[in-house]
């Protein structure tokens, strides 16, 4: 089927996601064949001494048969329960799937804040590569029990780019219900697969919408993208195929589409800042102050801002926003919190200082915490 691609076949440490529709039936509850057939794929991988780390979707769409649910609910409530039902379901069936190849499964539930929060996030790297160097695959899903935007927004595809991050993956592997990358509705007339995305410039005549979207999932083709830019941009290949196709693909056969990573690999500090955080606050910059932070790479000083929104405390992450735009141009770690602020707009370091005294003749954002969007 072609030159093999040994950006997957040479990877030792890799993340692999996979969506609801492809582990459940359509009306809920597991799909025993579905989940088996995916287990021996990655059990085959780890005899190989390669590390997996799979993020599984498929919790609530578990629990719907159990609890006799004719379809995913729409209110929170019940999608919580769902989850609470299913997670349990899930686990067991990979921990009864994954023993008979020798292998010990992790439960690892995250939340967004989970790997947004620097904290958090060292936490979860911790658990994370613990469970690998005791030789365990981890199992990651969303805490869909107690999650609130997480589950009426959210999806997997995301959480498995940034998780893929923080392992520092050689590789990412997106599988869903649809084969590949296309230029349209895959069932469209005309429509042809992408093999291999090189840049954002291949993505120009694509039109992704929401294909594949089923009807136990939450997720379509554009988060899958979205993850793949968020994984490429720190240099971490990515395939995106269907779940029948696992195999082909983690073989290094030209399935799916392929997703090339940037050469060079980001500071991992202010790649989380661009990509894992969630702004708390905004802060409104003169066009003197966008100049010096855009273009010369300052600091942000009081004197460039205009006005500040949000709650939000000294450490917090804050988009620096141009007040004539309204974009956001950056993010960056504020030094303030958001009540100190407005007393300090349009003023002077040095006038600070003299004023309020010398814990206030520092930035507002330092250029070493600072990130351009």
């Amino acid at each position: 089927m072609g030159q093999v691609r040994e950006q997957v076949t040479g990877a030792r440490r890799i993340v692999v996601k996979v969506g609801s529709s492809s582990l459940t039936t359509a009306s809920g509850g597991i799909d025993e064949q579905r989940v088996d057939a995916l287990v021996d794929v990655l059990g085959g991988l780890a005899a190989q001494g390669r590390e997996v780390v799979l993020v599984s979707s498929g919790a609530i769409a578990a629990g719907l048969s159990p609890l006799k649910l004719r379809r995913r609910p729409r209110d929170l409530a019940t999608q919580q329960a769902a989850a609470s039902v299913g997670q349990g379901l899930l686990i067991g069936r990979y921990a009864q799937g994954f023993a008979k190849h020798g292998l010990t499964v992790g439960q690892v539930l995250l939340t967004v804040d989970d790997v947004t929060r620097r904290a958090h996030y060292r936490n979860a790297y911790r658990t994370l590569r613990k469970l690998l160097d005791l030789g365990a695959l981890p199992i990651v899903n969303e805490n869909d029990t107690v999650a609130t935007e997480e589950i009426r927004f959210g999806d997997n595809d995301r959480l498995a780019a940034l998780v893929a991050v923080l392992v520092q993956a050689d590789l990412l592997v997106l599988l869903s219900d649809v084969d590949a990358l296309y230029t349209g509705s895959p069932s469209a007339p005309g429509s042809r697969r992408i093999p291999v995305v090189l840049s954002d410039a291949d993505l120009a005549d694509v039109s992704i919408g929401t294909a594949g979207k089923s009807g136990v999932g939450t997720g379509g083709m554009v988060t899958k993208v979205e993850a793949a830019r968020i994984a490429t941009g720190f240099g971490i290949p990515v395939v995106l195929t269907a779940a029948p196709l696992a195999a082909a693909a983690l073989d290094g056969d030209e399935v799916g589409t392929l997703f090339h990573a940037v050469e060079h690999r980001p500071a991992a500090r202010l790649f989380w800042l661009a990509h894992a955080t969630t702004p708390r606050g905004r802060l409104h910059l003169d066009p003197g102050a966008v100049a010096a932070v855009v273009a010369r790479r300052k600091s942000l000083l009081p004197a460039g801002i205009t006005a500040v929104d949000g709650s939000f405390a000294a450490g917090d992450p804050v988009d620096l926003i141009d007040a004539d735009s309204g974009a956001p141009v950056a993010r960056g770690l504020v030094n303030y919190d958001a009540v100190e602020i407005p007393a300090l707009l349009g003023r002077s370091t040095p006038e600070l200082a003299a004023a309020l005294g010398p814990g206030y003749e520092r930035e507002v954002v330092h250029r070493d915490d600072l990130v351009l969007l």
